[in-house]
């Protein structure tokens, strides 16, 4: 089953629309994608420096991650619906223009109270960019190619994860994490400008009133499960991914070098996942979640187990990483095979889930790390990913309903 199978794209712009422009519109979506996602999650490379310069403490510094993802996840229903008539182009770009100015105050902000609420007004950017964009590329392309287009748009995930992140930790140990961010601000503006320049005009189409997205899951019990797989599986890999620095420094000395090394393996992982996922989501959807998700809590066991050096650390997070690559591609295609005929409300409430998840992982996490040890978040992160995995398991085929 694939996105393009599965939902219905409006193909009034794919008619309007030359290949070449509407592959180039791709490439500034999916470049939108990076900037959000290494956005929200650069904390994540920088939590040790945060804390020390903005004098708090680790868990206390992951909240910037907190901010955004519940920006993100509990703004988007209402935003999406609530600019359902508003030209796809002309919001983007002022999500973009959001960005860049919310990653230039970051730059600048003196102290860490404004830092944490330009991160939260950031985050509903984030959380309507998620909820359009996929849809944005699909519409822009020719009608036989927006499955590729959809992959292509998500692709930027690895990207982020592979270049984006590490960059940021690699820059913030050249110079400070004010220099990151400053950077990161003309990189959303840059982006500003691509959309501006590549994407049609796209009016707003297959967007609904709030009581409809809400009414969604009461009403769709396929969606309503993938919705609930989603919550555990976030809440799981994010509460413990947020915390592999720390971990990885009280376990086994880390330097700076080796974290930024660590985390473009996660990445590579993930750009294998991605190609993998793309492959096994055709044949078997509900197989692809579950075995990537016993890898993924493979993983976390190996990094508890074996993680105690370099080699151990460096496989386990291959693994990890290629298992998240599988996981997210399966838990979008199944969003989107439980609900196809409203498209972005079931992109917003899989954005809120996520997001808000995403959050949350970091709050539950930061909270355990300060007084259990950070050790305990890893086995949070087992925890949460076998739930998921169990529900898939449990509710079998039920979860897609036939096309």
């Amino acid at each position: 089953m694939t996105v393009q199978e599965e939902t219905s794209t409006p193909v009034a712009a794919q008619n309007q629309v030359s290949p070449t422009r509407g592959w180039l519109g791709v490439a500034a979506i999916t470049a939108s994608l990076f900037v959000f996602l290494t956005t929200e999650l650069m904390p994540i490379g920088l939590l040790t420096p945060l804390s020390e310069s903005l004098d708090v403490t680790v868990g206390a510094a992951s909240l910037m991650v907190t901010a955004q993802g519940v920006a993100a996840g509990l703004g988007v229903p209402f935003i999406v619906a609530w600019t359902r008539r508003v030209n796809r182009r002309r919001l983007l770009t002022t999500l973009l223009a959001v960005l860049a100015v919310g990653n230039l105050i970051t730059s600048i902000a003196p102290n860490y109270p404004l830092i944490l609420g330009t991160r939260l007004i950031m985050g509903f950017a984030s959380g309507v960019f998620w909820a359009i964009g996929v849809s944005m590329a699909m519409r822009i392309v020719p009608e036989n190619q927006t499955n590729r287009a959809a992959a292509v748009v998500m692709s930027g995930i690895s990207v982020a994860t592979v270049v984006g992140i590490p960059l940021g930790t690699l820059l913030e140990s050249a110079s400070d994490w004010r220099a990151t961010f400053l950077i990161w601000s003309g990189l959303s503006a840059l982006v500003f400008l691509a959309v501006a320049f590549t994407i049609p005009s796209l009016p707003s189409a297959n967007a609904v009133s709030v009581r409809e997205v809400f009414g969604l899951p009461v009403k769709n019990v396929p969606l309503r499960v993938v919705l609930v797989m989603v919550v555990l599986f976030v809440l799981g890999h994010f509460g413990a991914y947020t915390f592999v620095r720390p971990y990885l420094e009280e376990s086994t000395s880390a330097t700076v070098g080796f974290i930024t090394v660590v985390l473009i393996v996660f990445g590579v992982g993930g750009a294998i996942g991605n190609f993998i996922g793309g492959q096994t989501v055709n044949k078997s959807l509900r197989g692809s979640f579950i075995v990537g998700g016993l890898i993924l809590i493979g993983a976390l066991v190996m990094l508890l187990t074996i993680g105690t050096n370099d080699i151990g650390v460096i496989a386990a997070m291959v693994l990890w990483g290629l298992a998240f690559g599988v996981v997210q591609l399966s838990q979008i295609n199944m969003t989107l095979a439980a609900a196809p005929e409203t498209f972005e409300a079931a992109m917003s409430l899989n954005t809120m889930a996520y997001n808000t998840c995403i959050a949350l992982g970091a709050l539950i996490g930061g909270l355990l790390a300060d007084h259990v040890g950070v050790t305990s978040v890893v086995w949070f992160g087992i925890a949460l990913v076998a739930l998921a995995v169990f529900l898939r398991a449990a509710t079998g085929r039920r979860t897609t309903p036939a096309s």
